[in-house]
């Protein structure tokens, strides 16, 4: 279910396109924030909440390829959801390519904009709590030591605990002891968790001295 905080940016230099747009998503109970164009989008702060956005292409200044560019260039996790009046085969490949989730042409049917809406926001809202998930991750690591993030390492890669205390220098009594620790601070419940976990982190691993 999408987040009822969910937004949807709408950047189009024609009026009535916006309004029409702005006009519709109310009427399903959608918040939707309006702009003439990539320069006046671009000042907004997009805060930390379900959203998405619908570009025009062809646009006064920075065009809806060029902005789309830009806001990858920046990190944005913004679904883009293109609309063109004069869409061809390669302007579509190369937003599809940089990540758009539909190229819609002018005019389109309502239905078409509402459901690639709903799956950009669904999309938004899933990456959205993929990002705390891997936020909370970070927070445990950051309570490890040294030497248990070290044994964090080597034991996801697979090493016995023996195999462990010998790359390290230290007991395998000690080995259990810190693995132990990691598995409390990281609320893994088993090996398989820890590892899950390291993949989300991607988390280095020690190379062999």
């Amino acid at each position: 279910m999408t987040d009822t905080s969910s937004i949807v940016f709408v950047v189009d230099d024609d009026a009535s396109v916006r309004a029409a747009i702005a006009n519709l998503l109310r009427s399903v109970g959608l918040s939707v924030e309006c702009f003439a164009s990539a320069n006046e989008f671009m000042k907004v702060v997009v805060k930390d909440r379900p959203a998405c956005l619908i570009l025009d292409v062809r646009l006064p200044g920075t065009s809806g390829l060029d902005l789309q560019r830009e806001l990858a260039e920046l990190g944005s996790w913004l679904p883009i959801v293109f609309l063109t009046g004069h869409a061809d085969i390669p302007m579509t490949v190369r937003a599809m390519k940089a990540g758009a989730l539909e190229f819609l042409t002018k005019p389109f049917r309502d239905q078409d904009l509402l459901k690639a809406i709903w799956s950009a926001l669904e999309r938004a809202q899933t990456a959205r709590e993929a990002r705390a998930q891997d936020e909370e991750l970070r927070r445990r690591v950051a309570h490890l030591t040294q030497r248990e993030r070290e044994v964090f390492a080597l034991v996801v890669e697979g090493r016995l605990n023996k195999q462990v205390a010998g790359v390290l220098g230290i007991t395998e009594v000690t080995v259990k002891i810190h693995r132990a620790r990691v598995m409390q601070k990281m609320q893994a419940g088993s090996l398989a968790d820890l590892v899950r976990m390291a993949s989300r982190l991607d988390l280095p691993t020690l190379r062999r001295t």
